[in-house]
This record gives structure tokens, sequence and C-alpha cells, in this order.
């Protein structure tokens, strides 16, 4: 059965509003095909608005939860979210390299749209010391790629977001998808990178409304088709237009952001999107 059916695992936190975390996770990697594991690594207290409190697994409780299933199932692709803390990075980082053929998509969560603080430095250090030398690709936002990539011994560093990707790519990961949603630009710019260079980028149209969970979303679909052995650029390309028809479609259920829909397909949306991408 899970030959035809891969099986992803998460290691990320709850979300009580279903817009971000494990419930997206799970909401996406079923959306794309797959069957999600999960391992908790937090507990919030949020809404559609922000992040209010979070409070760390036991970093034992979430090897255990991991290990469990690892040894009862195969694991076609691993993602991570947010972690809670070095603790659990470290605890995470010792259970993936005993995997090191199968496939990681890292999201490195630092903080929520709204701003709240979700990573503090010795985690943000941890994160590139012992996950990001394993991933397959790292999924941050403008502003996390700043922050990952961002030189303390140099009071000056503004490095761009090519040095900044080329700066993490020196880390140990495979491939850096920057998305662009931060930026002041007429349109969404995506960009993958290689050692080699940039692969890909990708124009998305600006959508109204502000979206919780769109990196998740992003993420959870790439590690989906990873899982189904598609190639990198096209995963990211399929990821990508399946995260902004859920954009598309998202709702706003509260006072706060809007929330993806992960099975729009379901509802009858049928239009495909049309990305603007450079020749």
């Amino acid at each position: 059965m899970s030959e035809s059916f891969p099986l992803v695992m998460s290691f990320a936190a709850t979300d009580p509003s279903g817009g971000a975390g494990l419930q997206a996770d799970i909401l996406t990697i079923a959306s794309m095909g797959c069957h999600p594991l999960l391992a908790v690594t937090a507990i919030t207290v949020q809404d559609t608005s922000g992040v209010d409190d979070v409070m760390a697994i036991d970093p034992e409780w979430v090897a255990d939860q991991a290990r469990a299933m690892l040894e009862d199932v195969p694991v076609a692709a691993f993602k991570i979210g947010l972690l809670g803390s070095v603790e659990n990075i470290a605890a995470i980082a010792e259970i993936l390299a005993d995997y090191p053929d199968i496939p990681l998509v890292l999201d490195p969560v630092l903080s929520s749209g709204r701003g709240d603080e979700l990573a503090n430095d010795d985690m943000l250090d941890a994160m590139c010391e012992l996950l990001i030398p394993q991933a397959t690709i790292i999924t941050p936002n403008s502003i996390e790629a700043r922050r990952l990539a961002l030189d303390e011994d140099n009071d000056e560093d503004d490095p761009s977001l090519d040095e900044c990707a080329k700066r993490m790519l020196r880390m140990g990961c495979e491939y850096v998808l920057i998305t662009g949603t931060h930026e002041q630009t007429p349109k969404v710019i995506n960009t993958l990178y290689a050692e080699r260079g940039i692969l890909r980028s990708d124009n998305w149209a600006r959508l109204p409304g502000i979206y919780h969970g769109s990196g998740c979303t992003l993420s959870a679909a790439i590690a989906s088709l990873l899982a189904q052995n598609v190639d990198i650029q096209e995963a990211v390309k399929e990821a990508q237009e399946y995260t902004w028809q859920t954009l598309r479609s998202g709702f706003r259920p509260g006072m706060g952001q809007h929330i993806p829909d992960r099975f729009f397909w379901a509802r009858g949306e049928e239009d495909e999107p049309q990305p603007e991408r450079p020749n």
C-alpha cells in the first residue's frame, strides 16, 4: 500500500486555527496525494491574527514520536516547521542523520505573520549548524533568508537575496527557495537557487489580503512531491502553483488573516493559475 501512497513525516507545532503548523501540513500532504505522519514539536496558543504563546514538547517525546513511526513504516520525505527549542532541533537532527537518503524540506519558521518571535538566536544558530546542512531544500521567505544569512560580526552587513542564498548553500543544503511575499515588488517573485546559480524564478500575481500558513503549504507541498519522486525543479513549480491556488481560494474564518483552502480542487475551483515567468 505504501508504495502507491507515499508517507510524509512532518515535525511541527500545532495551530488551533488550522491555518498553519501541523494542521496545515496534514491538509496539504493529504491534498497532494500522500499520507501525513506527525511528530508534534510544540503546542501553541494562537488564532488567525497571531501567536500568543508556545510550549515546546520535551525533546525525548519528540524523538520517541518520530522513532516509533520510522521503525514501523517507510517514510518517503521529511518536512520541518516550527521546532520550539534548541533541544528539539538537536533531537530531530540526530534522527535525520540516520536517514540521509530521504528528502528533507526545511521551512525555517522564525516568526509569525504578525511578527511574533518564534525562534531565538540560539535556535537560529542550531538550525544553521544542525538542520540546514542536512536539508534537501530550505524555503525561507525574504525576511527569514536575511536573518539566516546575516553576518552578526559585520554591523553593516545587508546582503542581497542572491547573496543570502549563496551563504545558506554554503551551510550545506542542496537548494534554497526564497519567496518574495514580503518584498515591495509588484508581483511575488520566488527564486530557486543551487550551487550553480539560479535554477528558476517564478512571478505570481499578488492577491488581496494577508494569509496565514502559506509557507507551511508551500513547503509541505514540495515535500509531498519529492516523496513521489518528482524532480526538484518540477516539484517547486507544481508546489507554487498549488499554493497560489489555495491562496486564491482562501477564506477568512475570523477577525485575522485569511487561511489557504488546501482542498480548493474539491470545491469546484478548476481554473489553473497563470504565473508570469521570465524567459
